[in-house]
């Protein structure tokens, strides 16, 4: 096989890796879980809400969130309050007093930049959802109180507290609070039990996401990103469960822990109920009706004694993934950041870029220093290679003799050739080398590009305002096109005229697909180009003038 076949062989390879890649994001089997710890289910010890009829003893509920009022897509809305801060615009039902849409002011919108980003909406019957179970104990369906109808963080105050209050059992108070805080994501819901009667009180809490199946709008279309929820444990570690699984029935996750969390994902975004580590708790995920789908967890409160009070307290994160900020937060909350299957390069090429922005202040610039380095790493590797090309370039006319000399003789001309690589030291697989090289570099910054939130509306230069999405004038995919050209007249021409066609159509096909990527990743291909240019055309000159001679022989 010769050089010009094994680059398209590369070439080609590449893109199913591409295909292979989104295939594999698609269909990825569940991880098999073993559930640890021989603790008894706390939904099955719980006594159901009076709401659920079909629930009237512990042991009905068998699964974890059985004992929880289902949620509906068209649920009738009651009225709302309006909390503001530095971070949100948040909407909260007095249904439920559930936050029924989430507004982040330092998040522009996908589509529409003169717009924020909404994470929680109806528009999905995106909402984050809580109540507590136990006879009479407030649920996500019931009325609350609040005292006011307008909430706002004041200049200089750290934190704003809402506190609604509902019906609860007789001589039973209740009370729901949402507490936000200055400069933060972290939004933490408080239930807290009064126990004025005369008998003690038992009960669970529960904290639940509820939305449907359809991907955020203007999320990629070339692109397989992951819209669905995830969990995460120490023994089991962190792995998503897709809708389609849920909807299956054939889910897998741990259904108990003392650590760990859960999560709603979609691109750029990531929404978790944060339960203290250590805490007892019941994972559950389950599909509904109209194609939405439920994913919580269930804490105890601890049994309140007459004359006492009792509360359960979990955090929501609500907002970017943004790495540095979710590694603080909780263990493993940054793994919902997904780079794929070469996460071991990407991560790297992440932590370097950042690096770099904080240097130059500019994601583009950082990319093409990162492009820079990448080249100087492999240099040696890359020189060997254009040197094995430059010699192919001038050993051409003797090959061409070689296939007149032998015709169809396939086994004689392969060994004629081996023989001319042998005299002049060539080795006819050293130009593809640098293809190999890039192709696993390449597929990490495309998913660096893809799912970095902090390079989301990222501009460059000029017409560049979004390294993250396509260029609007595809000016940088027909550079990179041209760059392509320039190296193909650089490269040995093929001697049958089919493979010389095919390598001059190559730029083109390839080019094409770059129209749909992310101008970020064009700009670090298109750099790489056209250094490579740079250092092709030098040692071809070099070797040109030094072997020129010994070559025409």
């Amino acid at each position: 096989m010769d050089t010009q076949r094994l680059i398209l062989f590369f070439v080609f390879s590449f893109s199913l890796l591409l295909l292979w890649d989104a295939w594999q994001k698609d269909h990825r089997p569940p991880v098999p879980v073993t559930v640890q710890g021989a603790t008894q289910s706390a939904s099955q010890a719980i006594v159901p809400s009076p709401s659920v009829p079909t629930q009237s003893t512990p042991a009905a509920a068998t699964k974890p969130g059985d004992a929880i009022p289902p949620a509906q897509a068209a649920q009738a809305k009651n009225e709302q309050l309006t909390v503001r801060t530095d971070n949100f615009v948040a909407d909260i039902d007095l249904q439920g007093g559930d936050i029924v849409r989430l507004e982040l002011l330092k998040q522009k919108d996908t589509l529409d930049e003169n717009a924020n980003f909404v994470l929680f909406s109806p528009a999905h019957h995106y909402y984050a959802e809580s109540g507590l179970i136990g006879p009479g104990l407030p649920t996500h369906k019931t009325l609350y109180k609040a005292d006011a109808r307008e909430y706002a963080l004041a200049p200089g105050q750290d934190k704003l507290e809402v506190r609604l209050e509902a019906p609860g059992p007789e001589g039973v108070k209740t009370e729901k609070i949402i507490t936000f805080r200055r400069g933060s994501y972290v939004i933490d819901i408080t239930h807290e039990i009064i126990n004025k009667g005369s008998v003690p009180v038992s009960a669970h809490a529960y904290f639940q996401f509820l939305r449907d199946e359809a991907p955020p709008a203007g999320d990629p279309k070339m692109v397989n990103t992951y819209t669905g929820s995830a969990i995460y444990t120490e023994q089991e570690k962190f792995h998503k469960i897709p809708f389609k699984d849920l909807d299956k029935g054939n889910a897998s996750y741990p259904k108990t822990a003392d650590n760990g969390w859960i999560a709603m994902l979609q691109h750029y975004f990531v929404s978790a109920w944060l339960p203290k580590e250590g805490t007892p708790r019941e994972y559950y995920a389950k599909p509904l009706p109209d194609k939405l789908f439920s994913v919580g967890v269930i804490l105890p409160v601890a049994a309140i004694a007459p004359q006492a009070s009792g509360s359960v307290t979990v955090s929501l994160y609500a907002g970017p993934q943004e790495q540095e900020a979710l590694k603080d937060i909780a263990p493993g909350l940054n793994l919902t950041v997904d780079y794929g299957w070469l996460t071991v390069i990407a991560a790297p090429i992440f932590w370097m870029l950042q690096f770099l922005h904080k240097w130059v202040g500019n994601w583009g610039v950082a990319i093409i220093l990162l492009t820079v380095m990448i080249k100087a790493a492999f240099f040696p590797l890359s020189a060997a290679s254009y040197k094995s090309m430059a010699k192919m370039k001038l050993v051409t006319p003797r090959m061409t003799k070689l296939r007149e000399q032998y015709g169809n003789d396939r086994a004689r001309l392969n060994q004629a050739m081996m023989e001319l690589y042998k005299t002049e030291k060539i080795n006819p697989l050293g130009g593809c080398l640098p293809i190999v090289v890039q192709i696993p570099v390449f597929i990490s910054l495309y998913w660096v590009l893809l799912a970095s939130v902090e390079l989301r509306h990222a501009p460059f230069y000029f017409w560049i305002h979004d390294l993250s999405a396509q260029d609007p004038y595809y000016v940088l995919p027909v550079l990179m096109m041209a760059s392509m050209l320039v190296q193909t007249k650089l490269n040995p021409v093929p001697p049958d005229p089919v493979q010389a066609k095919v390598m001059m159509i190559m730029p083109f096909a390839f080019g094409v697909m770059f129209f749909f990527f992310p101008a970020g990743l064009v700009l670090y291909w298109l750099v790489n180009n056209i250094l490579s240019i740079a250092q092709q055309w030098q040692i071809t000159r070099m070797i040109g003038g030094g072997d020129k001679g010994r070559a025409h022989r």
